[in-house]
């Protein structure tokens, strides 16, 4: 007798085949059965008229603090998603002795904008070294399945000291063999693979870029050695957007020492709206010649959600602004109801302010009222609509900032909608080499939300776009099911087959919809996150016990740590396809 059987769903399994309806049976952890006429179970979960998919498997967020106080990786886990990666972008808190955490904190405070005071307070430090942390992650209860990598700024500060965060500072040969020693280590341990960042985003809440950005070749290459030695793990980059076609030079000759996966983020920018389609040869290229070189790309545009108590929005460089925030919040709001504040804030002129935050704070072209959605239309813009109004755009930006009293949103999409649509998107949506990333769970607290990306990628693109061509929905569930938990060797999972973990989403997908946007102050110290929820999800279960149900966790902590790779069941069931094409064509 079974555990548990899922009757007459829609099954979309996770590798790209079309959708059935069947039934989906569980015993303790795993799947045992898909069909029709099982047989008996303890308990049989009408799913008729739902959809059936695998837990969805994000590899690419930054709970790494967050894991020591948050069994669930929320707001990913109330998105239907049962694994989860972090330790991305160079990144994350081990190796770190106790004199160097506040350091550490300050990196992820100003890469990643989370709450310093948060993490200060919530994590629970009980490691030094790699393989101590991921003991550590073991140890604690877990509703997910975790996983996580060995970051290169953590890895240099251990390593080099203080030395580590001076720009240019060249690593010594020694050192160098003392960093690929101890990759080697943390992959022994069960680390997925090794991160770094090069990109001048990425800077401590001090300014100051992260350790790793300017490293020779050689410090990487012989980082590299220690995964081409192993044989395990992978190498991830961040890299500056602009430079993104060039350094695929190099990270194919990383490919060609290690023999294992390479991976870098790929993302269109208003500064140079074309350069992204250059990586595309080189990819194709690059598995010609059997190369595992891959990008990762976001499901929308990485956009910035504005709100008075967020980091960005248009008046954030107005001094009465500067004043007025540092009030209480309700002391806050009060002044921004007053009129006179108002036509102050419209009418200053603003204090200079960097390059990058001018672009935000005044490209109204691409500011736009939340409700307009992730693929706003030109005429549904902040200019656009003061165009219409006869009004300057900063009362149009006022005024929408003003609606819910004073708690709603702008959405200004930063990255990939220079061309105003997401068609670029689903040229890389469709590609065979790029993969799904960049979602950033528990990152960007005061300005990003895409948490909830696994969702959208459901609605948008299978259901809801209208302005442009949608993807099929068993291409959107393989691409963050099977093929981004293969793409760290997690061969035992997104699958919904005999053998595998029984990590299942049931979901009304007529009624799946993404939350509006809201700001809570839930982190330890009351710090501040975007947060976002969702509707639809009738019930996720994690390795066989149910982990939520409509929308609510139920507190069941059947996650554990994932340490390196995970063998397929015996029979392994493959992907029917690398584009959306194939999978079209396996029917």
């Amino acid at each position: 007798m079974f555990d548990r059987i899922l009757k007459g769903g829609t099954v979309v399994d996770g590798t790209g085949a079309p959708a059935r309806v069947a039934d989906v049976a569980i015993s303790g952890d795993r799947i045992v059965a898909v069909g029709t006429d099982l047989g008996p179970a303890k308990e049989v979960v009408d799913c008729t008229g739902l959809l059936v998919t695998p837990g969805w498997v994000d590899m690419h967020t930054h709970y790494d603090g967050q894991i020591t106080w948050d069994p669930y990786c929320t707001p990913s886990g109330w998105h239907g998603v049962t694994t989860v990666v972090f330790g991305n972008c160079g990144v994350g808190f081990a190796p770190c002795r106790a004199e160097d955490r506040e350091w550490l904190i300050n990196v992820m405070e100003g890469v990643e904008d989370i709450p310093g005071s948060a993490l200060t307070e919530g994590i629970q430090w009980d490691w030094e070294t790699f393989p101590e942390f991921l003991d550590a992650i073991e140890r604690r209860p877990l509703g997910l399945d975790v996983a996580a990598q060995i970051p290169h700024s953590a890895l240099r500060g251990y390593v080099m000291g203080r030395r580590a965060s001076e720009d240019r500072n060249e690593a010594t040969d020694a050192e160098i063999a003392e960093m690929k020693r101890l990759v080697a280590e943390a992959l022994e341990a069960g680390a997925l693979g090794f991160s770094t960042s090069r990109t001048s985003l990425h800077k401590t809440a001090e300014g100051v870029l992260v350790a790793g950005t300017f490293a020779e070749e050689r410090e990487l290459f012989g980082i590299a050695e220690a995964i081409a030695e192993t044989g395990k793990g992978m190498f991830q980059l961040a890299d500056e957007h602009l430079k993104v076609p060039q350094d695929l030079g190099w990270l194919k000759e990383i490919a060609v020492k290690t023999g294992r996966p390479v991976c870098v983020n790929l993302s269109q920018t208003d500064f140079h709206p074309t350069l992204w389609e250059q990586a595309l040869p080189v990819l194709d290229q690059a598995h010609a010649d059997g190369l595992p070189l891959y990008a990762q790309a976001a499901g929308r545009a990485i956009g910035i959600l504005m709100c008075w108590r967020g980091t960005a929005h248009p008046f954030a460089l107005h001094p009465t602004w500067k004043r007025i925030s540092q009030l209480p919040w309700e002391e806050t709001l009060a002044e921004l109801r007053k009129p006179e504040v108002r036509q102050a804030l419209i009418t200053e002129k603003p204090d200079e302010g960097t390059v990058f935050e001018q672009y935000v704070t005044q490209f109204f072209q691409k500011m736009f009222p939340v409700e307009a959605g992730y693929e706003p239309a030109p005429e549904q813009s902040v200019k656009a609509l003061a165009k219409a109004r006869g009004v300057k755009p900063l009362e149009v930006a006022y005024d929408l900032l003003m609606e819910h009293d004073g708690e709603a949103f702008l959405y200004f999409p930063l990255f990939n909608y220079s061309d105003n649509d997401l068609d670029l998107l689903h040229r890389m949506h469709s590609h065979p080499h790029i993969r799904m990333g960049l979602s950033d769970g528990g990152a960007h607290c005061g300005a990003i939300c895409d948490s909830g990306m696994p969702t959208f990628m459901i609605t948008h693109w299978t259901r809801d776009r209208a302005r442009g061509e949608r993807l099929p929905l068993p291409w959107m569930v393989h691409r963050q099911t099977q093929q981004t938990a293969r793409f760290y060797g997690l061969f035992d999972r997104g699958v919904l087959a005999p053998g595998y973990i029984a990590d299942v989403n049931v979901i009304d997908y007529d009624a799946l919809s993404l939350d509006r946007p809201v700001m809570a102050f839930d982190l330890p110290a009351g710090g501040r996150r975007l947060i976002q929820s969702a509707k639809g999800y009738v019930r996720t279960y994690k390795s066989g016990e149910l982990l939520a149900e409509n929308g609510q966790l139920t507190g069941a902590l059947a996650g554990r740590l994932l340490r390196g790779e995970q063998a397929p069941p015996e029979h392994e069931v493959l992907p029917v396809g690398d584009t959306p094409q194939e999978t079209i064509a396996a029917k």
